[in-house]
């Protein structure tokens, strides 16, 4: 591809609902624009941006995709992301690297949490956006419907642009509400002039048509005071008028214009093409992008380099792919920059440009491309500039992992292979973790929901070459004591020649405390003081399994107070071993108890949902705090419920809110475990173990 001047160069994220048609619209544009030689179909696994193997297996888009193509002088560069909720992490970074949303709306299904969430990340990345209703073709499809339900969720910005003309259920032309001229199309998606309809071609239509060139007059007045000026004189906007009008009321957030398309049909395909080089900002015209101290970057190539790498992909063939956001200046192959995220030296080697998997090489991006850089240590969310010039942006905020699964390898001796795979998904998705608990000593896969995790376990065995099954994790628990004991622990064995003795005294009593508190009140040298630490340790050992489940042992303080020895036979060891009897024989009469965790819990889920949420936090054992509103319509629920009870919690809330809600789980403390359920919890850590 040649180089480009920012004024020719659009970046648009698609996104939207799941099964909304982003895809498939990339598809089409791809093709109409001959950056494709055939109509590829998501059903068949054969479209351009889904090419990973887990996607075409699964029919869903599963990562961000970039598809770069060029179309009457300009580089357009597409990024396909994901509407599934799994794979928020995807659309944030899609949305970040792009000027424009264009968020997609079933003409059959109206608009979704997908919508919502697309348009909400919008907004605030400072993004200009615009709605594509999609599946304009289908026998259950009702535009105007969707129409009226954009205005009603997303408000008066809403400004229709291309609209269908309906007769006796079918689509008969499409109409240009810019152009005011109406099109027909053939059935390879060619597109006829034809006559603007009439009563006698749609029903009500002339009544539609006006109260649609009304409104799309109303928006681009409110753009600028001459315009309105004109609007109240009564005048009519001229074509240029109506086209620079939205563009500017674009870019201010003012306007969102609506088309409607058929990606199966290719019709409207040609217009969307048409209102992308119109309509839509060019980096140049968008908002400027912001450093960590709050100071525009403009996105100019003459200034200093600046770029942002808003994601990574783990190739196992290529190696690390970065996919990076030109600000400022020009990025070159076989060049030396500087991260400015860590303050290191960054060697650029070959750049490329994407159409889905296709590679092409190219020597240098300006400011407001998009490339990939191959082989560099620089990760998601870093700054690469002119090292006379640093500068640094400021970082995406990615929702946190809330779903959980222990990890274990099907063959041995995988678990390094495990690690070293997981590292570098880990690099790929800023949503997915890969620890190891303390306490229970599993490896842990957090990620967004199960089928997240799914993925996430399909590509290490695809990429990396190895298995592992998901399992849920155990949970941490532990033992203490309610009541102060004093008990003998005594170890004498005779078996020819030096037999083994010791004998201590130890009153063991609750406290405040993750580790053992020892002490010793001996008098007169009944323990000599060189068997103290032999004594210790005996306890420190020992405190690692309780005696109801083999649980650690917190809240313990244990004083030596007596014991007796002998000059020939006692030993470090004898003492040692004196000290396990005496905690086996002291826990038992210590009323133990077991204590499970608890988790500080915040939900943010809409107002309708709050009622549901609350009754179902009450069936799993938690204790609602308090709510307090967060924004319009959406509440935030605090409360404290036990970590056993929460593990398919993201299922659960997901399910309620229809995908709008989120929760944030932190550890809090350690409380007892209700008797009830005791024995259960016995029974499960014994079978774990």
């Amino acid at each position: 591809m040649k180089d480009y001047d920012v004024k020719k160069i659009r970046n648009i994220a698609f996104a939207g609902h799941n099964g909304s048609g982003k895809t498939s619209l990339a598809e089409a544009l791809l093709f109409k624009a001959g950056a494709s030689d055939r109509l590829g179909k998501t059903a068949d696994g054969t479209t351009v941006c889904d090419y990973d193997p887990e996607e075409i297996k699964r029919k869903i888009s599963i990562s961000t995709s970039l598809a770069a193509f060029e179309y009457n002088d300009l580089k357009i560069n597409i990024l396909d992301t994901p509407g599934l909720f799994d794979f928020a992490a995807e659309m944030t970074e899609g949305i970040r690297a792009a000027d424009t949303v264009m968020i997609t709306v079933s003409a059959k299904s109206g608009v979704k949490v997908g919508a919502r969430k697309a348009y909400d990340e919008a907004l605030k990345q400072n993004k200009s956006k615009m709605f594509v209703v999609t599946k304009i073709d289908d026998k259950d499809a009702n535009f105007f419907n969707v129409l009226t339900e954009l205005k009603t969720v997303f408000g008066p910005t809403v400004c229709p642009v291309v609209v269908p003309v309906i007769s006796g259920g079918k689509i008969v032309s499409y109409v240009n509400l810019i152009e005011m001229k109406a099109y027909k199309y053939d059935n390879k998606g060619n597109a006829v002039e034809t006559d603007m309809p009439t009563a006698e071609i749609s029903e009500k239509f002339e009544y539609r048509i006006d109260g649609l060139i009304a409104a799309i007059s109303e928006a681009v007045a409110e753009t600028s005071d001459e315009l309105m000026e004109k609007f109240f004189e009564g005048e009519e906007f001229t074509q240029k008028e109506l086209i620079d009008g939205i563009h500017d009321g674009m870019n201010r957030g003012i306007i969102t214009p609506v088309v409607c398309t058929s990606a199966t049909e290719l019709t409207g395909i040609d217009m969307l093409l048409k209102e992308i080089e119109l309509l839509l900002p060019s980096p140049e015209e968008a908002n400027t992008a912001k450093t960590k101290e709050g100071k525009d970057v403009e996105c100019d190539a003459s200034a200093p380099l600046s770029a942002y790498i808003f994601k990574t992909v783990a190739d196992p063939f290529v190696g690390k792919m970065s996919f990076i956001r030109v600000r400022s200046g020009k990025l070159s192959s076989n060049s030396e920059v500087l991260n400015a995220s860590t303050g290191t030296s960054e060697k650029i080697g070959k750049l490329y440009t994407l159409c889905g998997k296709k590679q092409t090489e190219v020597s240098t991006a300006f400011a407001g491309d998009i490339v990939v850089a191959a082989k560099i240590t620089a990760n998601t969310g870093n700054t690469l500039c002119d090292s006379s010039k640093p500068v640094e942006f400021e970082a995406m905020e990615f929702p946190r992992p809330c779903y959980s699964m222990a990890v274990k390898a099907k063959a041995q001796g995988d678990e390094a292979k495990i690690s070293a795979g997981m590292q570098r998904l880990v690099e790929e998705d800023p949503t997915l973790t890969y620890v190891q608990d303390d306490d229970t000593k599993e490896q842990i896969l957090s990620g967004l929901g199960e089928q997240h995790l799914e993925v996430a376990a399909a590509k290490l065995k695809g990429k990396f070459g190895v298995d592992i099954n998901l399992s849920v994790p155990k949970i941490a628990y532990k033992e203490t004591i309610r009541k102060k004991v004093k008990v003998q622990g005594r170890h004498k064995k005779q078996s020819g020649g030096h037999g083994q003795f010791g004998d201590v005294w130890i009153e063991f009593e609750p406290c405040v405390s993750d580790t053992l508190v020892f002490e010793e009140k001996i008098f007169g040298g009944a323990v000599p003081k060189n068997y103290f630490p032999a004594v210790q340790k005996g306890l420190e050992e020992s405190v690692r399994k309780g005696v109801l489940a083999g649980c650690p042992v917190v809240g313990l303080k244990a004083i030596l107070v007596d014991g007796s020895y002998h000059p020939v036979d006692s030993s470090e060891m004898a003492f040692k071993t004196a000290a396990s009897i005496a905690y086996k024989e002291g826990l038992k009469q210590a009323d133990p108890v077991m204590l499970e965790p608890i988790g500080e819990l915040k939900v943010t889920a809409p107002d309708e949902n709050t009622g549901d949420i609350m009754g179902e936090l009450n069936k799993r054992r938690g204790r609602v705090l308090g709510m307090e509103p967060a924004s319009n319509g959406i509440t935030v629920i605090q409360a404290e419920v036990p970590i056993r009870e929460m593990h398919d919690f993201a299922m659960y809330l997901r399910q309620t809110t229809r995908g709008m809600g989120s929760f944030e789980l932190d550890f809090l403390r350690y409380e007892q475990l209700p008797a009830n359920l005791l024995a259960e919890v016995i029974s499960s850590v014994n079978s774990e173990n």
